[in-house]
């Protein structure tokens, strides 16, 4: 069996004005909101559980869920009204919602990806890894670092020069950029000791030092971060080519 969950929380304030009565999993791209897009996705992947967490207009992701019969799926609602917990913080808040002891895939609402998420599941499962994370060769501002053996060593912000060495070996491994989708092990919540808000890279970075945390290199040829109009705009020009 396989959960997943959609990290749908997020204000969007990259994605104002279309942010400003909507929350970004509602925004949509050529006619098909966000968020119909992931679940769809996952529903062709078969998945046996999603968990969207929310926050932003979180009333009207759950209106949106009712009026489509949650696209008959099982779809379980993470609330997160009180406090945005950031991706870390999201996923521990979730732990109880989930089937027990089933690897969650995990995937990002503002991003459209043609990767065929079966080969991920293959590789991961073949690695026995603790977390295996899609990672791209792209341009962007921060990147993760992995070794010859595909293994996490160390995250580094080009803009700002920080650095966060997880294994002494970063200096020897090369940089990929994360895709927002990532397939993991339900024993890691047994090594979360985080509390409230965190990131789940500062956890992923904190864990590789003794577990096993790959980057599975997606190669598909579509792959877009919708959390800017003008991204959202230049996908819509090239999605017609493709079926999702």
């Amino acid at each position: 069996m396989l959960n997943a969950m959609i990290f749908a929380a997020g204000l969007g304030t990259r994605l104002k004005p279309y942010t400003n009565s909507k929350p970004k999993a509602l925004v949509e791209l050529a006619g098909k909101s966000l968020l119909e897009r992931a679940i769809l996705k996952l529903k062709d992947l078969g998945v046996d559980r999603i968990v969207i967490n929310v926050h932003h207009f979180a009333d009207l992701i759950e209106l949106f869920l009712t009026e489509n019969n949650n696209f008959g799926l099982d779809i379980r609602i993470s609330d997160e009204r009180n406090e945005l917990l950031d991706t870390g913080g999201g996923l521990k808040k979730a732990r109880d919602l989930f089937i027990p002891n089933e690897s969650i895939l995990i995937y990002n609402v503002d991003i459209l990806s043609s990767i065929d998420l079966n080969q991920l599941i293959e590789s991961h499962l073949k690695s026995e890894a603790l977390v295996s994370m899609v990672m791209r060769k792209r341009e962007s501002s921060r990147y993760l670092y992995f070794n010859n053996d595909n293994q996490l060593t160390g995250w580094k912000n080009c803009k700002t020069g920080e650095t966060k060495v997880a294994r002494s070996d970063m200096n020897q491994s090369h940089p990929l950029a994360f895709s927002g989708i990532h397939l993991v092990d339900f024993k890691l919540f047994d090594l979360i000791d985080e509390n409230g808000k965190f990131s789940i890279i500062d956890l992923y970075l904190r864990l590789a030092k003794n577990e096993k945390m790959l980057a599975f290199a997606d190669q598909s040829d579509l792959w877009f971060d919708l959390g800017k109009p003008e991204q959202l705009k230049k996908a819509e020009q090239i999605i017609s080519n493709y079926e999702l």
